[in-house]
């Protein structure tokens, strides 16, 4: 199995230059994609692929827009504050931290195996755990611990501190994380719905089984910043996502990271995380 870029580096591509940094220069857009496997390097190659069809499907002059991608959360909110972006592509977690501070406003969301929400998973090896009480005090590793607080709030809503129930191991890659699990240098690894997906495909000595399964968590896509966008604005992106999968280079883009559409998204689905990320644990 191993780690593709996920559907927030495919979401970027669809964002236009509404605020640009200086007259003739290309909107920059921020892209945040916190523990992820993919350097700067190819995430910038990749999207600078994708915004060249966007700007054709939507009929943008070329260049007209450009992207800015970190995988660090500090980082992040740096890019935010100076550069100020009309849309952004974040993590939920982020969504939900800095949706107050920049009036941010969930304009679309990728459509995978039929479905706009995951499950994240944790998965021991087979007989050794029995349920998330157990695994307290051990090893925990996996992709997504570069934000302890969603883990925690979000994936288990409240009932667990990561930070201090168990020893976080951070990976770049779920197949490393799955590997030392199988080894015995882990004790357990959380997955999201697409890791937990390619586990068939691994030949691992052990067999795993999962301990914990969360519940339905919307998945994120494209935010706005509802100050700097007006509703037909944020209307016109969701149409050109629409459009972006149906394209004969769009549609190898979307094919190529697993999305089989994009969707307007109603931002009240996101009302029961935002609940969970506010309430005190």
């Amino acid at each position: 199995m191993t780690d593709k870029i996920t559907c927030f580096s495919l979401l970027a591509a669809l964002l236009a230059p509404f605020v640009p940094a200086q007259a003739g220069a290309p909107a920059p857009v921020v892209v945040c994609y916190p523990g992820g496997a993919v350097n700067e390097r190819d995430a910038d190659q990749a999207m600078d692929a994708m915004l060249r069809v966007v700007e054709r499907v939507g009929q943008w002059p070329e260049k007209s827009f450009s992207s800015v991608f970190t995988a660090k959360v500090a980082d992040c909110g740096k890019l935010m504050a100076e550069m100020k972006p009309a849309f952004a592509i974040t993590s939920l977690a982020l969504y939900l931290d800095m949706r107050g501070q920049y009036d941010l406003v969930p304009v679309v969301q990728p459509r995978i195996d039929g479905r706009t929400s995951e499950r994240y998973r944790v998965v021991a090896k087979q007989g050794r755990f029995h349920d998330m009480d157990e695994l307290k005090g051990r090893t925990l590793g996996g992709t997504m611990l570069d934000e302890p607080a969603f883990l925690g709030k979000i994936v288990f809503a409240g009932k667990y501190d990561p930070e201090k129930d168990f020893a976080l191991q951070p990976s770049r890659q779920a197949i490393r994380a799955l590997r030392s699990l199988d080894k015995g240098e882990l004790d357990a690894v959380v997955l999201n719905e697409q890791q937990f997906a390619g586990l068939s495909a691994l030949q691992l000595a052990s067999p795993v089984e999962t301990v914990f399964t969360s519940a339905e968590i919307p998945l994120m896509g494209v935010v706005a910043n509802a100050r700097l966008t007006s509703a037909q604005e944020r209307a016109r992106f969701a149409q050109a996502l629409e459009t972006l999968c149906a394209d004969p280079e769009g549609r190898k883009l979307c094919d190529l990271f697993g999305i089989q559409s994009f969707v307007a998204v109603d931002p009240t689905v996101f009302d029961p995380m935002a609940r969970l990320w506010l309430a005190r644990n």
